[in-house]
């Protein structure tokens, strides 16, 4: 991973390491191992050139991040600008004879990171979030920081030996939660042995950035709207009381600790305000990309979940957030209480649903409540399953040739929260055709400052379901109090 990740309380769901460890585990666990299994995306993906020029090896990781991060993204005008911006980097960095490969990821997560051989990564939320092109610059630097020390290749080693490491207590013990556990405990090492890394990557890349003649002060300032996305992100899913585990079990330095010492790093090389930022080119190159998620994939808007190519819709209850991935939705309410996980399986017509939720699709079914419903003119079974810590409601779902798996969790299964799971699933339905001509997608608009315009005025115009003022000065690297100059250019979310 790298200094540009972001966490969530979703990643709980996939990777069973935080307060919804079980759910997370019995459900993402059991996923991995389905062979029939299928995901909510059925984008075909742009042609990878990045992937022709690999070595059999290499090639193999770069196409599997790239399947786990939605694809690749086209947008040439972006792509030429960090095209140009690597070269000039890489001109003057400790080992210009490496050749990068930059591939932009069709994820609205915000990260990036390299593989060894000089594969970079940015994901389009990344980009997203920067605001002119020294902010992109410092990212690629840093990344680029990790391939000249060889911090790629050694943390690959170190995760070798610790998925090898699960698989063999998995396999002789016969236990694959005491393999999971065990591989949790080695990635804590290995973060804690990467903050070393990171900061070292930090100090790097801010370096490169200056002797390229871009303006070091942009990883802090880039940092610093990441931190506040964060903060937004928090507020929304519940993330802040997980923030001291999620902190712990970060690859990275907190982010506070990271502005200060980029902010000291720049200062060696230039005064604040010196050196070139070209915010204009930069704002030009994100004109039309998507913002959020790709209605190929599926999108969220609010609790609501719509896929126009699969040609379903699906509401979360209230209180959940919710997040598209690849392989699944995943939602969380801001308790940390109650989490859903939605996704698919190819089955055979004739196996009964029935029979299918009954046959251990997690572990703890209860064999009593298994029953068979229909839901919006669609065949489905549910039924109840219990843990140590949490209560599962699931429900699969035939829906033309797949059936799809809503599975909640509840720390305590009352009869509230009973209710509104089934009322959930019985928001499952197809789409209409006006409905799927409509779903379109966000993307992101550059607006000019008018005379009169105010940041309030501005963020009106963003056309997102909430925070419409935060996500504004977020996107726009900006303060409350900012006051605009006519003339400026901004980002807008716009449909």
């Amino acid at each position: 991973m790298s200094l540009w990740q972001m966490s969530s309380p979703y990643e709980a769901l996939r990777k069973g390491a935080l307060a919804v460890f079980v759910f997370g585990l019995a459900l993402a666990g059991c996923a991995a191992l389905d062979p029939e299994r299928i995901g909510l995306s059925d984008a075909g993906s742009p042609r990878d050139e990045v992937a022709t020029q690999l070595p059999p090896a290499q090639r193999r990781e770069h196409e599997r991040l790239v399947t786990s991060y939605g694809g690749v993204y086209r947008a040439p005008a972006l792509e030429s600008l960090i095209a140009k911006t690597v070269e000039r980097l890489s001109s003057i960095s400790e080992n210009p004879s490496v050749k990068y490969r930059v591939t932009i990821l069709n994820s609205p997560a915000i990260n990036a990171f390299a593989l060894p051989g000089g594969s970079l990564y940015i994901t389009r939320g990344l980009v997203a979030l920067a605001n002119d092109t020294s902010e992109i610059a410092s990212v690629l630097a840093h990344e680029m920081a990790h391939v000249v020390a060889r911090h790629a290749s050694s943390r690959e080693e170190q995760i070798r030996q610790a998925v090898i490491e699960s698989r063999v207590i998995s396999d002789v013990l016969s236990d694959p939660n005491l393999g999971a556990l065990a591989l949790a405990k080695s990635k804590l090492s290995i973060a804690t042995f990467s903050r070393g890394q990171e900061l070292e990557a930090d100090a790097v890349g801010v370096g490169i950035s200056a002797r390229a003649g871009y303006d070091p002060y942009g990883a802090s300032r880039f940092l610093t709207a990441m931190g506040k996305y964060a903060e937004l992100r928090a507020a929304a899913t519940g993330a802040e009381s997980l923030r001291d585990r999620m902190d712990f079990l970060s690859s990275h330095p907190s982010t506070p600790e990271r502005i200060s010492i980029a902010f000291s790093n720049a200062r060696q090389y230039i005064a604040p305000e010196s050196a070139e930022r070209d915010r204009k080119t930069y704002l030009d190159s994100l004109e039309g990309v998507i913002y959020g998620d790709d209605p190929k994939e599926g999108f969220v808007r609010g609790r609501r979940f719509l896929h126009s190519n699969l040609g379903f819709t699906f509401t979360a209850p209230e209180g959940f957030s919710l997040e598209n991935t690849p392989q699944a939705v995943l939602g969380a309410t801001a308790s940390g209480k109650q989490a859903l996980r939605l996704d698919a399986v190819r089955l055979p017509a004739q196996l009964a649903l029935s029979s299918y939720i009954a046959s251990g699709w997690i572990d703890g079914i209860d064999q009593t409540s298994v029953e068979t419903l229909e839901i919006n003119g669609f065949p489905a079974a549910t039924a109840v399953a219990r843990g140590e810590q949490w209560s599962f409601r699931l429900f699969a779902i035939r829906f033309g040739s797949d059936v799809y798996r809503l599975a909640f969790a509840a720390r305590e299964m009352s009869p509230a929260a009973e209710a509104s799971f089934r009322n959930a699933a019985g928001s499952f339905r197809r789409l209409s055709v006006e409905e799927s001509k409509n779903a379109n997608p966000l993307r992101i608009s550059i607006a000019r400052v008018g005379l009169r315009d105010t940041v309030e005025k501005m963020a009106a115009r963003m056309a997102v379901p909430d925070k419409k003022l935060e996500r504004f000065l977020i996107l726009n690297g900006l303060d409350r109090n900012a006051q605009l100059k006519m003339g400026t250019l901004v980002k807008l979310i716009t449909e």
